[in-house]
């Protein structure tokens, strides 16, 4: 697994932040069995630098705590059998130099996420985790639109998170 991580904000964190994604991430690719070592970017900001992005991508001019930018269109989420169907798909969706599957980019706001940690009463490392997991399930294809979903998507954060040790508690 490649993690790409970036920091246009600074914060310090007293946890192994690189270990916290890459951990996340493999356990959110061996929940949904990806057959593919993955690669990930994944970008720390503050609130301006993401209401920037979010207008930009989104046409949505204000902060949120994270936006995930999946590289892939899947035909159901988690389920990676039709990158064997075509050539031309596995050019586009694997890097070149490594092989790995390019699964998108992620965007942290730091500064929501330390707000949402103390509103909700929790670490920050918690709360980093949560808003990984969460868009790892984007990048995987996952969305919330519908109720079904939402608790679809919430059901298996919440299993990689507790096998984990990540709790709320």
């Amino acid at each position: 697994m490649s993690v790409i991580i970036e920091k246009e904000t600074e914060f310090k964190v007293d946890f192994d932040l690189e270990g916290l994604i890459r951990q996340i991430a493999d356990k959110c690719l061996e929940h949904e069995k990806c057959p593919y070592e993955a690669w990930v970017s994944v970008t720390f900001t503050d609130n301006e630098g993401i209401r920037e992005i979010n207008r930009e991508h989104r046409n949505i001019d204000k902060a949120t705590d994270v936006l995930s930018f999946p590289m892939l269109e899947y035909e159901k989420a988690g389920d990676f059998s039709f990158l064997e169907r075509d050539e031309k798909i596995l050019c586009e969706y694997f890097e070149p130099d490594t092989g790995e599957l390019m699964l998108g980019d992620i965007v942290i706001s730091v500064e929501r996420a330390e707000e949402q940690a103390e509103e909700y009463g929790h670490s920050i490392k918690r709360e980093i985790g949560f808003l990984l997991a969460h868009s790892m399930f984007h990048l995987l294809g996952y969305d919330h639109m519908e109720a079904e979903e939402r608790e679809d998507m919430e059901k298996r954060q919440r299993e990689v998170l507790n096998s984990l040790g990540i709790t709320r508690i």
